[in-house]
């Protein structure tokens, strides 16, 4: 078992909250891919973006559902700042987490996080479990506990 899942696991027991873990036979990089292998809609899936501040040099975690985009601009507003796509190297650096794996939880380190309201839609969401083949189902609630996660709306909408 790779360190990053075991992380997950650990921050999931340790909080006391119910969910079903899954290994995937096949890759779960893309929230697409996640949603079809789960059989779940595709906004059920809990996809972690990490951001970096242009000026702060910070990374923050937007956790948005799977059909959604974050919006560049409302996230400058809601930072303050500019940022840009954290690099795979700041996101290991920072998290503990490869990209195409990064859980919303079991962070090495902590991480201001947002999380999208559309995911408190379902009675149960799933991500991305510290790999590309893991990923947890749990309640949407549970989760923005769990990653502390401010309800925003980050995301695009269409004109």
């Amino acid at each position: 078992m790779s360190k990053s899942l075991k992380r997950v696991i650990a921050a999931l027991d340790e909080a006391g909250i119910p969910y079903d873990l899954r290994e995937m036979p096949d890759s779960t990089r893309t929230a697409r891919e996640a949603a079809d292998a789960v059989g779940c809609a595709l906004d059920q899936i809990a996809k972690s973006i990490v951001v970096e501040g242009e000026i702060s040099g910070k990374l923050t975690l937007f956790v948005t559902a799977g059909g959604n985009r974050v919006c560049t601009e409302t996230v400058a507003e809601l930072l303050g700042e500019g940022t840009h796509p954290a690099s795979g190297t700041r996101i290991r650096e920072v998290t503990g987490f490869a990209i195409g794996g990064v859980s919303p939880v079991g962070h090495l380190n902590p991480i201001r996080a947002y999380f999208d309201p559309r995911l408190t839609d379902f009675e149960e969401v799933w991500a991305a479990a510290g790999t590309p083949r893991h990923v947890f189902g749990i309640a949407p609630d549970r989760l923005r506990r769990l990653c502390r996660g401010e309800l925003a709306d980050f995301v695009e909408t269409d004109a």
